[in-house]
Protein backbone atom coordinates (compact mmCIF):
# COMPACT_ATOMS: atom_id res chain seq x y z
CA UNK A 1 0.00 0.00 0.00
CA UNK A 2 1.02 3.59 -0.07
CA UNK A 3 3.53 5.15 2.32
CA UNK A 4 2.13 6.37 5.62
CA UNK A 5 0.48 9.76 5.20
CA UNK A 6 -0.59 12.40 7.70
CA UNK A 7 -3.22 11.37 10.21
CA UNK A 8 -6.60 12.99 10.50
CA UNK A 9 -6.96 13.39 14.27
CA UNK A 10 -10.40 12.45 15.50
CA UNK A 11 -11.90 12.36 18.96
CA UNK A 12 -13.23 8.96 19.92
CA UNK A 13 -16.83 10.01 20.32
CA UNK A 14 -16.88 12.03 17.13
CA UNK A 15 -15.20 9.19 15.25
CA UNK A 16 -17.87 6.74 16.37
CA UNK A 17 -20.68 9.08 15.40
CA UNK A 18 -19.21 9.77 11.97
CA UNK A 19 -18.64 6.08 11.28
CA UNK A 20 -22.23 5.26 12.21
CA UNK A 21 -23.58 8.09 10.05
CA UNK A 22 -21.46 6.99 7.08
CA UNK A 23 -22.70 3.42 7.38
CA UNK A 24 -26.31 4.58 7.58
CA UNK A 25 -25.93 6.81 4.55
CA UNK A 26 -24.42 4.03 2.49
CA UNK A 27 -27.50 1.90 3.11
CA UNK A 28 -29.52 4.44 1.16
CA UNK A 29 -26.88 5.41 -1.40
CA UNK A 30 -24.48 2.57 -1.97
CA UNK A 31 -22.59 1.18 -4.90
CA UNK A 32 -24.35 -1.45 -7.00
CA UNK A 33 -24.15 -4.87 -5.38
CA UNK A 34 -22.98 -3.52 -1.99
CA UNK A 35 -25.25 -4.23 0.98
CA UNK A 36 -24.91 -3.17 4.62
CA UNK A 37 -25.79 -5.26 7.65
CA UNK A 38 -27.43 -4.00 10.85
CA UNK A 39 -24.10 -2.95 12.33
CA UNK A 40 -23.19 -0.88 9.29
CA UNK A 41 -20.66 -3.36 7.91
CA UNK A 42 -20.55 -3.66 4.16
CA UNK A 43 -20.75 -6.89 2.27
CA UNK A 44 -20.94 -7.63 -1.43
CA UNK A 45 -23.47 -9.71 -3.30
CA UNK A 46 -22.87 -11.70 -6.44
CA UNK A 47 -19.36 -12.57 -7.56
CA UNK A 48 -16.91 -13.19 -4.71
CA UNK A 49 -13.12 -13.10 -4.96
CA UNK A 50 -11.45 -16.37 -5.70
CA UNK A 51 -9.57 -17.85 -2.75
CA UNK A 52 -6.90 -19.29 -5.02
CA UNK A 53 -6.01 -16.05 -6.82
CA UNK A 54 -2.25 -15.65 -6.33
CA UNK A 55 -1.45 -12.39 -4.54
CA UNK A 56 1.68 -11.89 -6.62
CA UNK A 57 -0.37 -11.71 -9.81
CA UNK A 58 -2.64 -8.87 -8.69
CA UNK A 59 -1.75 -5.29 -9.54
CA UNK A 60 -0.88 -4.49 -5.94
CA UNK A 61 0.13 -7.91 -4.64
CA UNK A 62 -2.93 -7.51 -2.36
CA UNK A 63 -1.05 -4.84 -0.40
CA UNK A 64 -2.86 -2.87 2.34
CA UNK A 65 -5.16 -0.07 1.24
CA UNK A 66 -7.03 2.85 2.79
CA UNK A 67 -10.47 2.08 4.19
CA UNK A 68 -11.82 5.62 4.60
CA UNK A 69 -15.39 5.88 3.28
CA UNK A 70 -16.85 8.76 1.24
CA UNK A 71 -18.53 11.77 2.89
CA UNK A 72 -22.24 11.45 3.59
CA UNK A 73 -23.30 13.70 0.72
CA UNK A 74 -21.84 13.66 -2.76
CA UNK A 75 -20.69 17.11 -3.89
CA UNK A 76 -21.98 18.96 -6.89
CA UNK A 77 -19.24 19.59 -9.45
CA UNK A 78 -17.67 22.95 -8.73
CA UNK A 79 -14.67 24.91 -10.04
CA UNK A 80 -11.39 25.09 -8.21
CA UNK A 81 -11.48 27.72 -5.48
CA UNK A 82 -10.02 30.98 -6.80
CA UNK A 83 -10.33 34.75 -6.64
CA UNK A 84 -13.86 34.69 -8.04
CA UNK A 85 -15.22 32.05 -5.67
CA UNK A 86 -16.00 32.14 -2.00
CA UNK A 87 -13.93 30.50 0.71
CA UNK A 88 -13.69 26.72 0.70
CA UNK A 89 -16.46 24.98 2.58
CA UNK A 90 -15.33 22.48 5.25
CA UNK A 91 -15.11 19.04 3.66
CA UNK A 92 -14.33 20.36 0.18
CA UNK A 93 -10.76 19.06 0.32
CA UNK A 94 -11.95 15.60 1.31
CA UNK A 95 -14.53 15.58 -1.48
CA UNK A 96 -12.36 17.05 -4.23
CA UNK A 97 -9.62 15.58 -6.41
CA UNK A 98 -6.28 17.38 -6.93
CA UNK A 99 -6.10 19.01 -10.36
CA UNK A 100 -3.16 17.10 -11.87
CA UNK A 101 -4.38 13.76 -10.54
CA UNK A 102 -7.91 14.38 -11.86
CA UNK A 103 -6.45 15.31 -15.25
CA UNK A 104 -4.48 12.04 -15.30
CA UNK A 105 -7.63 10.00 -14.61
CA UNK A 106 -9.56 11.75 -17.37
CA UNK A 107 -6.73 11.48 -19.91
CA UNK A 108 -6.52 7.75 -19.21
CA UNK A 109 -10.28 7.40 -19.80
CA UNK A 110 -9.91 9.17 -23.16
CA UNK A 111 -6.95 6.99 -24.21
CA UNK A 112 -8.77 3.78 -23.25
CA UNK A 113 -11.88 4.97 -25.08
CA UNK A 114 -9.81 4.98 -28.27
CA UNK A 115 -7.65 1.92 -27.63
CA UNK A 116 -10.33 -0.31 -26.06
CA UNK A 117 -13.76 1.19 -26.65
CA UNK A 118 -15.48 -2.04 -25.63
CA UNK A 119 -14.07 -1.76 -22.12
CA UNK A 120 -16.17 1.32 -21.23
CA UNK A 121 -13.73 2.45 -18.54
CA UNK A 122 -15.00 5.47 -16.54
CA UNK A 123 -12.43 7.84 -15.06
CA UNK A 124 -14.41 7.67 -11.82
CA UNK A 125 -13.25 4.05 -11.39
CA UNK A 126 -9.61 5.13 -11.66
CA UNK A 127 -10.38 7.90 -9.16
CA UNK A 128 -11.96 5.40 -6.75
CA UNK A 129 -8.94 3.10 -6.95
CA UNK A 130 -6.52 6.03 -6.72
CA UNK A 131 -8.34 7.25 -3.60
CA UNK A 132 -8.24 3.86 -1.92
CA UNK A 133 -4.65 3.08 -2.92
CA UNK A 134 -2.92 6.38 -2.13
CA UNK A 135 -5.45 9.10 -1.36
CA UNK A 136 -4.88 10.56 -4.85
CA UNK A 137 -1.09 10.54 -4.43
CA UNK A 138 -1.26 11.78 -0.84
CA UNK A 139 -3.64 14.64 -1.48
CA UNK A 140 -2.10 15.64 -4.81
CA UNK A 141 1.50 15.67 -3.63
CA UNK A 142 2.76 15.77 -7.24
CA UNK A 143 4.60 18.21 -9.46
CA UNK A 144 3.21 19.78 -12.63
CA UNK A 145 4.31 16.77 -14.70
CA UNK A 146 2.49 14.33 -12.42
CA UNK A 147 5.57 12.94 -10.62
CA UNK A 148 5.13 12.23 -6.91
CA UNK A 149 7.18 14.66 -4.83
CA UNK A 150 7.90 12.04 -2.16
CA UNK A 151 8.01 8.27 -2.78
CA UNK A 152 4.82 6.31 -2.19
CA UNK A 153 5.85 2.83 -1.11
CA UNK A 154 3.89 0.05 0.49
CA UNK A 155 5.25 -2.26 3.18
CA UNK A 156 7.74 -4.99 2.35
CA UNK A 157 5.79 -8.02 1.15
CA UNK A 158 7.79 -10.37 3.38
CA UNK A 159 5.01 -12.71 4.43
CA UNK A 160 4.84 -11.18 7.91
CA UNK A 161 1.22 -10.06 7.92
CA UNK A 162 1.35 -9.53 4.17
CA UNK A 163 1.81 -11.59 1.04
CA UNK A 164 5.26 -13.08 0.48
CA UNK A 165 6.74 -11.73 -2.75
CA UNK A 166 10.50 -11.88 -3.08
CA UNK A 167 12.26 -9.09 -4.95
CA UNK A 168 11.69 -9.11 -8.72
CA UNK A 169 13.28 -5.80 -9.79
CA UNK A 170 16.52 -5.71 -7.77
CA UNK A 171 15.11 -2.64 -6.05
CA UNK A 172 14.88 -0.60 -9.25
CA UNK A 173 11.35 0.66 -8.54
CA UNK A 174 10.87 0.12 -4.80
CA UNK A 175 14.43 0.53 -3.40
CA UNK A 176 14.15 -2.93 -1.84
CA UNK A 177 16.32 -5.72 -3.19
CA UNK A 178 14.92 -8.32 -0.77
CA UNK A 179 11.15 -8.05 -1.12
CA UNK A 180 8.76 -6.33 -3.49
CA UNK A 181 6.73 -3.31 -2.38
CA UNK A 182 3.79 -1.59 -4.04
CA UNK A 183 4.92 1.60 -5.77
CA UNK A 184 3.40 4.93 -6.75
CA UNK A 185 -0.06 6.52 -6.72
CA UNK A 186 -1.76 3.40 -8.15
CA UNK A 187 0.38 1.00 -6.06
CA UNK A 188 1.72 -1.41 -8.66
CA UNK A 189 4.11 -4.08 -7.48
CA UNK A 190 7.27 -4.21 -9.64
CA UNK A 191 6.51 -7.63 -11.13
CA UNK A 192 3.17 -6.34 -12.43
CA UNK A 193 4.54 -2.99 -13.56
CA UNK A 194 7.16 -4.82 -15.63
CA UNK A 195 4.46 -5.84 -18.12
CA UNK A 196 1.52 -3.52 -17.40
CA UNK A 197 3.48 -0.24 -17.59
CA UNK A 198 2.39 2.56 -19.93
CA UNK A 199 3.65 6.02 -20.91
CA UNK A 200 0.67 8.24 -20.13
CA UNK A 201 2.28 11.66 -20.52
CA UNK A 202 4.25 11.00 -23.71
CA UNK A 203 7.70 11.64 -22.28
CA UNK A 204 9.07 8.31 -23.46
CA UNK A 205 9.37 6.95 -19.90
CA UNK A 206 7.10 4.46 -18.14
CA UNK A 207 7.30 5.54 -14.50
CA UNK A 208 5.09 4.04 -11.75
CA UNK A 209 5.69 7.21 -9.69
CA UNK A 210 4.07 9.37 -12.37
CA UNK A 211 0.31 9.67 -12.00
CA UNK A 212 -0.30 9.89 -15.77
CA UNK A 213 1.70 6.72 -16.45
CA UNK A 214 0.20 4.90 -13.46
CA UNK A 215 -3.40 5.86 -14.28
CA UNK A 216 -3.08 4.72 -17.90
CA UNK A 217 -1.44 1.46 -16.81
CA UNK A 218 -4.24 0.88 -14.30
CA UNK A 219 -6.81 1.46 -17.03
CA UNK A 220 -5.22 -1.07 -19.36
CA UNK A 221 -4.89 -3.51 -16.46
CA UNK A 222 -8.60 -3.22 -15.66
CA UNK A 223 -9.55 -3.62 -19.33
CA UNK A 224 -7.62 -6.82 -20.02
CA UNK A 225 -9.32 -10.15 -20.81
CA UNK A 226 -11.95 -8.32 -22.85
CA UNK A 227 -13.83 -7.14 -19.75
CA UNK A 228 -16.65 -4.66 -20.28
CA UNK A 229 -16.73 -2.47 -17.17
CA UNK A 230 -20.30 -1.38 -17.85
CA UNK A 231 -21.27 -4.97 -16.99
CA UNK A 232 -21.46 -5.49 -13.23
CA UNK A 233 -19.82 -8.91 -13.14
CA UNK A 234 -16.90 -7.73 -15.27
CA UNK A 235 -16.52 -4.60 -13.13
CA UNK A 236 -16.27 -6.75 -9.99
CA UNK A 237 -13.79 -9.13 -11.59
CA UNK A 238 -11.61 -6.22 -12.67
CA UNK A 239 -11.59 -4.58 -9.22
CA UNK A 240 -10.90 -7.88 -7.45
CA UNK A 241 -8.03 -8.54 -9.85
CA UNK A 242 -6.48 -5.30 -8.61
CA UNK A 243 -6.69 -6.40 -4.96
CA UNK A 244 -8.42 -9.68 -4.13
CA UNK A 245 -10.45 -8.59 -1.10
CA UNK A 246 -14.19 -8.25 -0.65
CA UNK A 247 -13.68 -5.28 1.69
CA UNK A 248 -11.48 -3.67 -0.96
CA UNK A 249 -14.18 -4.25 -3.58
CA UNK A 250 -16.82 -2.65 -1.34
CA UNK A 251 -14.65 0.37 -0.57
CA UNK A 252 -13.80 1.01 -4.23
CA UNK A 253 -17.44 0.62 -5.28
CA UNK A 254 -18.48 3.14 -2.60
CA UNK A 255 -16.04 5.75 -3.92
CA UNK A 256 -17.00 4.95 -7.51
CA UNK A 257 -20.65 5.66 -6.76
CA UNK A 258 -19.69 8.81 -4.87
CA UNK A 259 -17.58 10.21 -7.72
CA UNK A 260 -20.24 9.34 -10.27
CA UNK A 261 -22.61 11.70 -8.45
CA UNK A 262 -20.14 14.55 -8.81
CA UNK A 263 -16.85 15.90 -7.56
CA UNK A 264 -14.70 18.95 -8.13
CA UNK A 265 -11.12 19.93 -8.77
CA UNK A 266 -8.92 21.26 -5.96
CA UNK A 267 -5.36 22.61 -6.17
CA UNK A 268 -2.51 20.11 -6.06
CA UNK A 269 -1.25 19.44 -2.55
CA UNK A 270 -4.46 20.57 -0.82
CA UNK A 271 -6.21 17.21 -0.68
CA UNK A 272 -6.84 15.39 2.58
CA UNK A 273 -4.70 12.26 2.91
CA UNK A 274 -6.59 9.22 4.17
CA UNK A 275 -6.25 8.19 7.78
CA UNK A 276 -7.23 4.53 8.08
CA UNK A 277 -5.31 1.66 6.53
CA UNK A 278 -6.58 -1.89 6.19
CA UNK A 279 -3.64 -3.35 8.17
CA UNK A 280 -3.89 -0.81 11.03
CA UNK A 281 -6.72 -1.02 13.61
CA UNK A 282 -9.18 1.84 13.14
CA UNK A 283 -8.34 4.68 15.50
CA UNK A 284 -4.61 4.00 15.48
CA UNK A 285 -2.52 6.88 14.23
CA UNK A 286 -0.14 5.99 11.41
CA UNK A 287 2.98 8.14 10.91
CA UNK A 288 2.25 11.60 9.52
CA UNK A 289 4.86 11.62 6.74
CA UNK A 290 5.97 9.16 4.07
CA UNK A 291 8.57 6.83 5.48
CA UNK A 292 11.63 5.31 3.91
CA UNK A 293 11.25 1.58 3.21
CA UNK A 294 11.43 -0.50 6.36
CA UNK A 295 11.27 2.43 8.80
CA UNK A 296 8.61 3.32 11.34
CA UNK A 297 7.76 6.03 13.86
CA UNK A 298 10.49 6.82 16.33
CA UNK A 299 10.88 9.23 19.21
CA UNK A 300 13.19 10.06 22.10
CA UNK A 301 13.75 7.38 24.71
CA UNK A 302 11.78 8.03 27.92
CA UNK A 303 13.80 9.37 30.86
CA UNK A 304 13.62 7.57 34.23
CA UNK A 305 11.79 9.53 36.98
CA UNK A 306 13.92 11.30 39.61
CA UNK A 307 13.02 11.70 43.33
CA UNK A 308 15.83 14.18 43.94
CA UNK A 309 17.54 11.85 46.43
CA UNK A 310 20.39 9.44 46.35
CA UNK A 311 20.16 6.92 43.64
CA UNK A 312 19.62 3.50 45.23
CA UNK A 313 21.81 0.64 44.20
CA UNK A 314 20.48 -1.31 41.31
CA UNK A 315 19.10 -4.76 42.09
CA UNK A 316 20.71 -7.68 40.39
CA UNK A 317 18.80 -8.13 37.13
CA UNK A 318 17.01 -11.39 36.73
CA UNK A 319 18.02 -13.43 33.71
CA UNK A 320 15.67 -12.82 30.84
CA UNK A 321 13.71 -15.79 29.64
CA UNK A 322 14.72 -16.98 26.18
CA UNK A 323 12.90 -15.16 23.41
CA UNK A 324 10.59 -17.34 21.37
CA UNK A 325 11.78 -18.04 17.88
CA UNK A 326 9.83 -16.11 15.26
CA UNK A 327 7.39 -18.26 13.33
CA UNK A 328 8.85 -19.75 10.21
CA UNK A 329 6.75 -19.17 7.11
CA UNK A 330 6.60 -22.43 5.16
CA UNK A 331 7.83 -22.07 1.60
CA UNK A 332 5.21 -21.71 -1.08
CA UNK A 333 5.25 -23.71 -4.28
CA UNK A 334 6.69 -20.65 -5.99
CA UNK A 335 9.57 -20.54 -3.50
CA UNK A 336 10.64 -24.05 -4.48
CA UNK A 337 11.07 -23.23 -8.17
CA UNK A 338 14.72 -23.26 -9.20
CA UNK A 339 14.36 -22.70 -12.94
CA UNK A 340 12.10 -22.88 -15.96
CA UNK A 341 12.49 -25.30 -18.84
CA UNK A 342 10.90 -25.50 -22.27
CA UNK A 343 7.86 -27.70 -21.84
CA UNK A 344 8.17 -29.26 -25.29
CA UNK A 345 7.26 -26.33 -27.55
CA UNK A 346 7.47 -27.17 -31.24
CA UNK A 347 8.48 -24.74 -33.97
CA UNK A 348 6.42 -21.56 -33.79
CA UNK A 349 5.59 -20.41 -37.33
CA UNK A 350 2.41 -18.93 -38.74
CA UNK A 351 1.29 -17.01 -41.76
CA UNK A 352 0.25 -13.39 -41.22
CA UNK A 353 -3.28 -13.22 -39.85
CA UNK A 354 -3.41 -16.91 -38.91
CA UNK A 355 -3.31 -18.67 -35.56
CA UNK A 356 -0.12 -20.51 -34.63
CA UNK A 357 -0.70 -24.25 -34.72
CA UNK A 358 1.65 -24.79 -31.76
CA UNK A 359 1.37 -23.31 -28.27
CA UNK A 360 4.15 -22.20 -25.98
CA UNK A 361 4.65 -24.35 -22.88
CA UNK A 362 7.05 -24.02 -19.96
CA UNK A 363 7.88 -26.36 -17.09
CA UNK A 364 8.69 -25.09 -13.59
CA UNK A 365 11.27 -27.32 -11.92
CA UNK A 366 12.89 -27.62 -8.50
CA UNK A 367 16.64 -28.01 -7.98
CA UNK A 368 16.12 -31.76 -8.22
CA UNK A 369 14.49 -31.36 -11.64
CA UNK A 370 11.00 -32.22 -10.42
CA UNK A 371 7.99 -30.39 -11.83
CA UNK A 372 6.40 -27.89 -9.44
CA UNK A 373 2.62 -27.57 -9.54
CA UNK A 374 0.48 -24.54 -8.67
CA UNK A 375 3.07 -22.01 -9.83
CA UNK A 376 1.98 -19.02 -11.85
CA UNK A 377 3.95 -18.57 -15.07
CA UNK A 378 3.71 -15.34 -17.02
CA UNK A 379 4.03 -15.43 -20.82
CA UNK A 380 4.92 -12.08 -22.41
CA UNK A 381 5.16 -11.21 -26.11
CA UNK A 382 8.32 -9.17 -26.65
CA UNK A 383 9.51 -7.36 -29.77
CA UNK A 384 8.20 -5.34 -32.69
CA UNK A 385 5.13 -7.40 -33.53
CA UNK A 386 1.37 -7.12 -33.57
CA UNK A 387 0.94 -10.79 -32.67
CA UNK A 388 -1.21 -11.42 -29.59
CA UNK A 389 -2.54 -14.17 -27.41
CA UNK A 390 -6.20 -15.14 -27.70
CA UNK A 391 -8.27 -12.14 -26.66
CA UNK A 392 -5.83 -9.58 -28.00
CA UNK A 393 -3.52 -9.58 -24.97
CA UNK A 394 0.26 -9.34 -24.96
CA UNK A 395 0.57 -10.99 -21.53
CA UNK A 396 -1.00 -14.12 -20.08
CA UNK A 397 -0.52 -15.81 -16.71
CA UNK A 398 -1.11 -19.56 -16.41
CA UNK A 399 -0.85 -21.87 -13.38
CA UNK A 400 1.28 -24.99 -13.77
CA UNK A 401 -0.41 -28.38 -13.62
CA UNK A 402 0.60 -31.45 -11.65
CA UNK A 403 3.59 -32.05 -13.94
CA UNK A 404 4.76 -28.46 -13.48
CA UNK A 405 3.82 -27.48 -17.04
CA UNK A 406 2.00 -24.28 -17.99
CA UNK A 407 0.66 -23.89 -21.53
CA UNK A 408 0.14 -20.37 -22.86
CA UNK A 409 -3.03 -19.39 -24.72
CA UNK A 410 -2.94 -19.73 -28.49
CA UNK A 411 -0.91 -17.16 -30.38
CA UNK A 412 -2.40 -15.26 -33.31
CA UNK A 413 -0.14 -13.68 -35.91
CA UNK A 414 -0.70 -10.07 -36.90
CA UNK A 415 0.24 -8.49 -40.21
CA UNK A 416 3.85 -7.69 -39.32
CA UNK A 417 6.19 -10.34 -40.66
CA UNK A 418 9.43 -11.43 -39.03
CA UNK A 419 10.45 -12.95 -35.71
CA UNK A 420 9.56 -12.00 -32.16
CA UNK A 421 10.00 -13.51 -28.70
CA UNK A 422 7.61 -15.09 -26.23
CA UNK A 423 9.17 -14.93 -22.76
CA UNK A 424 8.12 -17.20 -19.89
CA UNK A 425 8.88 -16.10 -16.30
CA UNK A 426 7.82 -17.22 -12.84
CA UNK A 427 5.52 -14.71 -11.16
CA UNK A 428 7.02 -13.62 -7.84
CA UNK A 429 10.49 -15.07 -8.37
CA UNK A 430 13.69 -13.79 -9.96
CA UNK A 431 14.68 -17.02 -11.66
CA UNK A 432 15.85 -16.93 -15.29
CA UNK A 433 13.05 -17.08 -17.83
CA UNK A 434 12.81 -19.01 -21.07
CA UNK A 435 12.63 -17.30 -24.47
CA UNK A 436 10.88 -18.81 -27.47
CA UNK A 437 11.29 -17.51 -31.02
CA UNK A 438 8.14 -17.19 -33.11
CA UNK A 439 8.09 -16.28 -36.79
CA UNK A 440 5.35 -14.69 -38.87
CA UNK A 441 5.62 -15.26 -42.61
CA UNK A 442 3.92 -13.29 -45.35
CA UNK A 443 0.50 -14.40 -46.56
CA UNK A 444 1.03 -16.99 -49.28
CA UNK A 445 -0.74 -18.93 -52.01
CA UNK A 446 0.18 -22.29 -53.48
CA UNK A 447 -2.07 -22.02 -56.57
CA UNK A 448 -3.22 -19.33 -59.00
CA UNK A 449 -5.96 -19.81 -61.62
CA UNK A 450 -7.79 -17.54 -64.05
CA UNK A 451 -11.46 -17.01 -63.31
CA UNK A 452 -12.27 -16.97 -67.07
CA UNK A 453 -10.96 -18.66 -70.23
CA UNK A 454 -11.47 -15.92 -72.83
CA UNK A 455 -8.32 -15.57 -74.99
CA UNK A 456 -6.38 -12.37 -74.34
CA UNK A 457 -6.09 -10.71 -77.77
CA UNK A 458 -5.53 -7.23 -79.12
CA UNK A 459 -4.49 -5.44 -82.33
CA UNK A 460 -1.32 -3.39 -82.45
CA UNK A 461 -1.65 0.01 -80.80
CA UNK A 462 -4.92 -0.94 -79.12
CA UNK A 463 -6.05 -2.20 -75.72
CA UNK A 464 -7.12 -5.66 -74.59
CA UNK A 465 -10.89 -5.92 -74.21
CA UNK A 466 -10.71 -8.12 -71.11
CA UNK A 467 -8.80 -7.71 -67.86
CA UNK A 468 -6.98 -10.68 -66.39
CA UNK A 469 -8.64 -11.84 -63.16
CA UNK A 470 -7.14 -14.61 -61.00
CA UNK A 471 -7.96 -16.46 -57.81
CA UNK A 472 -5.31 -17.40 -55.26
CA UNK A 473 -5.74 -20.40 -52.97
CA UNK A 474 -3.71 -21.98 -50.20
CA UNK A 475 -4.29 -25.65 -49.48
CA UNK A 476 -7.57 -25.37 -51.35
CA UNK A 477 -8.92 -22.37 -49.43
CA UNK A 478 -9.15 -18.81 -50.73
CA UNK A 479 -5.94 -16.94 -49.95
CA UNK A 480 -6.77 -13.36 -49.00
CA UNK A 481 -4.30 -10.52 -48.67
CA UNK A 482 -1.65 -12.29 -50.74
CA UNK A 483 0.87 -10.10 -52.54
CA UNK A 484 1.02 -10.72 -56.30
CA UNK A 485 3.63 -9.57 -58.81
CA UNK A 486 2.70 -9.28 -62.50
CA UNK A 487 5.53 -9.21 -65.07
CA UNK A 488 5.44 -9.21 -68.86
CA UNK A 489 8.33 -11.59 -69.55
CA UNK A 490 10.25 -12.44 -72.68
CA UNK A 491 9.29 -16.13 -72.59
CA UNK A 492 8.59 -18.99 -70.20
CA UNK A 493 12.27 -19.88 -70.46
CA UNK A 494 13.48 -16.32 -70.02
CA UNK A 495 11.66 -14.59 -67.13
CA UNK A 496 13.40 -11.26 -67.75
CA UNK A 497 11.11 -8.29 -68.22
CA UNK A 498 10.20 -7.74 -71.87
CA UNK A 499 11.05 -4.41 -73.45
CA UNK A 500 8.32 -4.53 -76.09
CA UNK A 501 4.82 -5.84 -76.62
CA UNK A 502 1.88 -5.49 -74.18
CA UNK A 503 2.17 -3.18 -71.20
CA UNK A 504 0.29 -1.67 -68.28
CA UNK A 505 0.03 2.06 -67.82
CA UNK A 506 2.17 3.30 -64.97
CA UNK A 507 2.75 6.77 -63.57
CA UNK A 508 1.84 9.56 -65.97
CA UNK A 509 0.57 6.93 -68.44
CA UNK A 510 4.04 5.60 -69.21
CA UNK A 511 4.39 1.92 -70.17
CA UNK A 512 5.03 -0.39 -67.19
CA UNK A 513 5.78 -4.06 -67.69
CA UNK A 514 6.08 -5.05 -63.99
CA UNK A 515 3.50 -4.36 -61.31
CA UNK A 516 4.27 -5.03 -57.64
CA UNK A 517 2.18 -4.52 -54.51
CA UNK A 518 -0.94 -6.11 -56.00
CA UNK A 519 -3.01 -7.95 -53.39
CA UNK A 520 -5.87 -10.45 -53.43
CA UNK A 521 -9.13 -9.46 -51.79
CA UNK A 522 -11.02 -11.22 -49.01
CA UNK A 523 -12.13 -13.90 -51.47
CA UNK A 524 -8.65 -14.45 -52.88
CA UNK A 525 -9.52 -12.60 -56.11
CA UNK A 526 -7.41 -10.08 -58.00
CA UNK A 527 -8.31 -8.20 -61.19
CA UNK A 528 -5.30 -6.72 -62.96
CA UNK A 529 -5.36 -3.27 -64.56
CA UNK A 530 -6.00 -2.95 -68.28
CA UNK A 531 -3.35 -4.10 -70.73
CA UNK A 532 -2.34 -2.16 -73.85
CA UNK A 533 -0.38 -3.12 -76.99
CA UNK A 534 2.43 -1.23 -78.68
CA UNK A 535 3.22 -1.49 -82.40
CA UNK A 536 4.82 -4.94 -82.18
CA UNK A 537 2.64 -7.85 -83.23
CA UNK A 538 3.29 -11.33 -81.89
CA UNK A 539 2.70 -13.69 -78.94
CA UNK A 540 3.75 -12.57 -75.47
CA UNK A 541 3.64 -13.92 -71.96
CA UNK A 542 2.32 -12.41 -68.70
CA UNK A 543 3.61 -14.12 -65.54
CA UNK A 544 2.00 -13.74 -62.11
CA UNK A 545 3.81 -14.93 -58.97
CA UNK A 546 2.95 -14.97 -55.26
CA UNK A 547 4.61 -15.57 -51.93
CA UNK A 548 4.47 -19.31 -51.42
CA UNK A 549 5.48 -20.25 -54.94
CA UNK A 550 2.26 -20.02 -56.92
CA UNK A 551 2.87 -19.05 -60.57
CA UNK A 552 0.55 -18.48 -63.50
CA UNK A 553 1.52 -17.76 -67.14
CA UNK A 554 -1.08 -16.02 -69.35
CA UNK A 555 -0.67 -15.94 -73.16
CA UNK A 556 -1.22 -12.56 -74.83
CA UNK A 557 -1.63 -12.26 -78.64
CA UNK A 558 -1.14 -9.00 -80.50
CA UNK A 559 -2.15 -9.05 -84.18
CA UNK A 560 -1.68 -6.64 -87.02
CA UNK A 561 -4.67 -4.57 -87.98
CA UNK A 562 -7.14 -6.61 -90.02
CA UNK A 563 -5.62 -9.96 -88.94
CA UNK A 564 -8.15 -12.48 -87.58
CA UNK A 565 -7.90 -13.16 -83.86
CA UNK A 566 -6.57 -16.58 -82.83
CA UNK A 567 -9.05 -19.31 -81.97
CA UNK A 568 -10.04 -19.92 -78.33
CA UNK A 569 -7.85 -23.04 -78.29
CA UNK A 570 -4.85 -20.73 -78.11
CA UNK A 571 -5.63 -20.11 -74.48
CA UNK A 572 -4.60 -23.68 -73.78
CA UNK A 573 -0.99 -22.51 -73.84
CA UNK A 574 -1.59 -20.71 -70.55
CA UNK A 575 0.02 -22.59 -67.71
CA UNK A 576 0.14 -22.52 -63.95
CA UNK A 577 3.45 -24.36 -64.11
CA UNK A 578 6.44 -22.03 -63.85
CA UNK A 579 8.42 -24.30 -66.17
CA UNK A 580 5.77 -24.43 -68.90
Amino acid sequence: MAAHFGTRLRKGAANTAVAAAVAAALVASQAPGVETDGAGRQRTTGTQPSSDTPTEDSATGNSPYYTDLPPLESPNPAPTAGPTTGPAVPGDAAAGIPATVLDAYKQAETALGEARPGCNLPWQLLAAIGKVESGHAGGGNVDADGNTITPILGPALNGNGFAHISDTDNGAFDDDSTYDRAVGPMQFIPSTWSWASRDGNGDGVENPNNVYDAALAAGHYLCRFGWDLSVEDDLRRAILSYNNSTDYLNTVLSWLEYYRKGTHEIPDGTGTPPGNRSDVPRGSNPPSRPQAPGTGPAGPSPKPPSDGGTTPSKPTPKPEPPKPEPPVTPPTATDTVDHLEDGGTAQLTAMAGDAFAERVSARAESKEGKGVAKVRVRFTIVGDTDATFTGGEKVAAVVTGTAGVAVAPALTAGEKTGSFTVRATVVGRSVPGVDYTATVTARAADALTRTGDTPMTCTVGGEFADQVEVKATYQGAAADGVAVTATLIKSVLDPAENDKGPYFKGAEGKPARTLQGLETDANGLLKLPKLYADDNAGSYMLRLTTEGGATLNVLLDVTAAGTPSPSPSASASESANPGA
